[in-house]
């Protein structure tokens, strides 16, 4: 194995553990404690979920600048800037002392995640190693699929012991004494990379152009963010609820127990993708994993004849494997259509696009869920979910005439 094969599969590991701590600590967990936070401040699921959904969008708005940095400084040092904002906003949050200051905090924790999720993780694999960036890209989502599995347990598993506040105390402190010392190592790896020496901007083999034609590439771009958009929305709505839902539609103290069957399924769907992977294109994995999302709603609006835990089940299944190859997609759609030149300004923009939309989507969610409940959440989901299907569709349309 040479030096570069050996940094890169030290990279994804080193992070597959920070993606694990900081999806855990400012997405899955939010379900889990938020009716903790509602009861303390005296506020309703929708209002909860309305501030939740304040982090997703300036996660978002956020995201090119992300990406332009990324580009520019390396994506290792724009994930240590993340991981000590992370931190400070969990501290914020925990010490808030009303609803009027935590709101804005939780909104802030936002600001930290396009600059230390997955956008910027790929961005730092990509810069580390080109050539084997879409394989590490799976590896590291293979990894990372365990954050849900992890972190919904646990968070179950602290609020019996402490409070809320308690636990984003101990969730600053992982960003802190784990993701921090993590993302700095990277930064000194990522600064040495070629692809951000000015130098190399002219250099073909240091770029791989990717596989469209310049005419193109603007439609495709609007096309796959919205794909990705749609598809994110049914994503979003349904992570941050799906332990509340499942247990709405009639599993009561066993939607905990489903929902660890998520995790797993991610982890199958990736290592399914890192065997065989190479046999489909990256756009036909899109239109497969933006599929199996609205068809895993479906498994909770089955007729009575079926059992309910087996459409529930069915449902985990379906919904970590769509989820699980989605976010391998983000990553490796972009990198085969447009190539490694300015790699982390695409995926910013695609990912502000996605991030905006899908921001919208814990509030409609909750609001449809309280209002008209969770069959009518769940249809509405699925609509959504079908509308990328047909999108990506569309793009892979686009790239058939493109060759013509």
């Amino acid at each position: 194995m040479t030096l570069s094969a050996r940094r890169s599969l030290a990279a994804v590991s080193a992070l597959g553990i920070s993606q694990i701590i900081s999806y855990g600590t400012l997405y899955y967990s939010f379900s889990i404690l938020a009716p903790a936070m509602g009861e303390e401040f005296a506020r309703s699921r929708e209002w909860l979920f309305a501030a939740f959904s304040g982090t997703l969008l300036i996660g978002g708005i956020i995201s090119p600048w992300s990406g332009r940095w990324a580009d520019r400084f390396g994506a290792g040092r724009v994930m240590t800037l993340g991981s000590l904002a992370a931190a400070v906003s969990l501290l914020v949050c925990a010490w808030a002392p009303n609803w009027s200051i935590f709101a804005p905090a939780l909104v802030t924790t936002g600001i930290a995640t396009p600059f230390i999720l997955y956008n910027t993780a790929f961005a730092v694999l990509v810069q580390i190693d080109p050539q084997a960036a879409p394989r590490r890209i799976t590896l590291l989502t293979l990894i990372a699929g365990f954050s849900s599995t992890l972190f919904w347990p646990l968070a179950t598993g602290l609020l019996k012991w402490f409070t809320w506040r308690e636990i984003f105390l101990f969730y600053a402190g992982l960003q802190l004494c784990i993701c921090f010392p993590i993302h700095f190592w990277l930064s000194q790896m990522t600064r040495r990379s070629p692809m951000l020496k000015p130098e190399a901007s002219s250099d073909p083999a240091t770029f791989d152009a990717g596989s469209l034609p310049l005419a193109s590439r603007r439609s495709a771009l609007i096309l796959i963010a919205s794909g990705f958009s749609f598809g994110s929305f049914a994503l979003s709505a349904m992570l941050v609820h799906l332990v509340p839902v499942l247990a709405a539609v009639g599993l009561g103290t066993s939607a905990v127990l489903v929902g660890t069957i998520f995790g797993p399924s991610q982890f199958a769907s990736r290592l399914v993708n890192m065997v065989l992977g190479h046999r489909f294109s990256a756009l036909a994995v899109a239109i497969l994993s933006t599929a199996l999302i609205p068809l895993a709603f479906l498994m909770l609006l089955l007729p009575p004849p079926v059992p309910l835990i087996a459409g529930a089940v069915l449902f985990a299944m379906l919904f970590g494997m769509g989820s699980g190859l989605n976010s391998i997609v983000q990553g490796t759609l972009p990198l085969a259509l447009f190539g490694h030149r300015g790699y982390g300004e695409i995926l910013g923009k695609i990912t502000a696009a996605r991030l905006t939309v899908s921001s919208t989507a814990p509030f409609i969610f909750a609001f449809i869920l309280e209002q008209f409940g969770p069959h009518a959440a769940l249809a509405i989901a699925a609509f959504v979910g079908c509308c990328g299907v047909v999108t990506f569709v569309m793009v892979a349309r686009l790239v058939r005439r493109s060759y013509q």
